[in-house]
């Protein structure tokens, strides 16, 4: 191998997270004992990424040559449809890789019974601790008619699409996909049952999301169609039920749990969030206590298997802070009480055993 594509292996695409010699991505080089130059072939015309792989071509290849010259193009139709070949490798299109018995990703359904009680903050902050943590995490945000996502994580750009194969967006190291990436100006969306299906089902098959450890699914509050449509196409998932102190809302949270039972779901556990204020005195309990456990108790009996509380989130205006400000707590200001006690929920997660049962490691004997 040349020193210039020694240099170039080095590049990472950002969207595909592979080196660009891998992808197909580099086209003719000239090289001297002194001197450089390379073509570069981006997936697309207006490709988001192309500053910042043009950026690390220059650096990598700077660190071999006195001087260097970069020439960025595009790939030919052929060439796309060879990268999209690769990339499903022997999978047909519009193919579901996590509905596969042998898929090693957890899917974690995070649900609440209502709006309003911070379910679609925590998510995006869990799926921000895992990756922080060292995971591979995807973010799918189902709630469409609510969609939230792509503000609460500070993600304003569109999915590139390479043929019929769209390459989420990734933000604080998780790939990120959103309704909101498709509409214009916060137009609602107004559609029906088969909309709403299909809507999801592509977010699931027309997303390059690659090897995950992990893909966490926002779901809409209730148990609507977009539950159900997702139970269906993820059978394998776990639920992850968001709930707040007070019986009311906990009556309402035991619904979104049940539902995934009916549909295949086993329950992960309960996340009480707002569960209290911290002062000088103490904890306060502005909207009462034990919702959560209530919950937990609940779905354990429904279930017939434990189900526990996995954390209490305190009520942080940092928290608020942050969401509106599209930045993670866990990033911006991970010392914050309620920052520490989601990644701690996230690191009770990640330490949970996955069901290997029936799975094929992939592993071939030697």
């Amino acid at each position: 191998m040349s020193r210039a594509l020694k240099a170039l292996a080095t590049v990472i695409d950002p969207e595909l997270r592979a080196p660009i010699t891998e992808l197909g991505m580099v086209g003719e080089i000239q090289e001297t004992e002194d001197s450089v130059t390379a073509t570069i072939k981006l997936t697309i015309v207006g490709c988001p990424a192309a500053q910042s792989i043009e950026r690390d071509v220059r650096a990598a290849l700077a660190k071999e040559f006195c001087e260097v010259v970069v020439f960025m193009t595009t790939m030919t139709s052929e060439e796309r449809q060879g990268l999209t070949l690769k990339l499903r490798g022997d999978k047909p299109p519009k193919f579901n890789p996590f509905a596969e018995k042998d898929c090693l990703t957890r899917v974690i359904f995070v649900s609440s019974g209502k709006g309003g009680v911070g379910k679609s903050t925590l998510t995006v902050n869990l799926a921000v601790a895992l990756a922080k943590l060292g995971h591979k995490v995807g973010l799918l945000d189902a709630d469409i008619f609510g969609y939230s996502v792509p503000q609460l994580i500070g993600v304003n750009q569109s999915p590139t699409k390479v043929d019929q194969l769209m390459l989420p967006p990734i933000a604080h190291d998780v790939k990120v996909i959103s309704i909101g990436f498709f509409v214009k100006d916060n137009q609602p969306v107004a559609w029906r049952g088969p909309m709403l299906h299909r809507a999801v089902e592509q977010f699931l098959t027309d997303v390059h999301w690659g090897d995950l450890d992990f893909l966490l699914v926002d779901l809409p509050p209730g148990t609507g169609d977009v539950a159900i449509s997702l139970g269906q196409l993820l059978p394998s998932a776990q639920s992850l039920v968001v709930t707040t102190p007070q019986h009311t809302a906990a009556m309402v949270a035991e619904r979104s749990g049940a539902i995934g039972l009916q549909t295949g779901q086993s329950i992960l556990g309960v996340i009480e969030n707002m569960s209290y204020l911290p002062t000088a005195n103490g904890p306060l309990e502005l909207f009462g206590a034990g919702g959560g456990q209530a919950v937990a108790d609940r779905l354990t009996e429904i279930s017939g298997t434990q189900v526990s509380v996995l954390g209490k989130i305190s009520i942080s205006q940092g928290l608020r802070e942050s969401a509106d400000d599209q930045m993670p707590i866990v990033v911006s200001n991970p010392s914050d009480q309620a920052a520490q006690e989601i990644t701690a929920v996230a690191s009770a997660i990640a330490s949970m055993p996955r069901g290997l049962s029936g799975k094929s490691l992939r592993i071939s004997p030697s």
